[in-house]
């Protein structure tokens, strides 16, 4: 399987994205603001590929969607929540978008690991961030 996060509105506060899975639009994503030098917690993770894994966070005490080998970060998550204080440089996912602001998350979570749950015995996931 593979997600496609494309990056659209870049604000002082938080960066709203669209993501595709294998090119179809799924939902709207919300990370932290892009910068030019990770601040540790308020920056957003860097362009790439990362394979995606789903395993257990102790952090949340659920099964959560990780991404793996994303360079200077550790526990880079795909989760519910709605702004920029709900995420420490992990990828927020909702059904709608306003300003600085995605709606609808613990849905929109809860369908984005139907999907994942589905295939991630048969096939590896994998995000590309752009």
């Amino acid at each position: 399987m593979q997600l496609k996060l494309h990056r659209k509105i870049f604000t002082d506060d938080s960066t709203i994205g669209e993501l595709f899975i294998d090119d179809v639009f799924f939902c709207y994503t919300l990370e932290d603001k892009v910068r030019p030098k990770k601040i540790k917690g308020i920056t957003a993770i860097p362009n790439g590929t990362y394979d995606v894994i789903i395993n257990f966070s102790n952090r949340f005490q659920r099964y959560m969607p990780l991404l793996l080998n994303v360079p200077n970060y550790e526990g880079i998550r795909i989760h519910n929540g709605n702004k920029s204080t709900h995420t420490e440089g992990c990828i927020l996912v909702g059904g709608t978008k306003a300003d600085n602001f995605i709606g609808n998350s613990r849905v929109t979570f809860g369908k984005l690991m139907t999907k994942l749950k589905a295939v991630e015995k048969k096939e590896k996931i994998k995000i590309t961030i752009a």
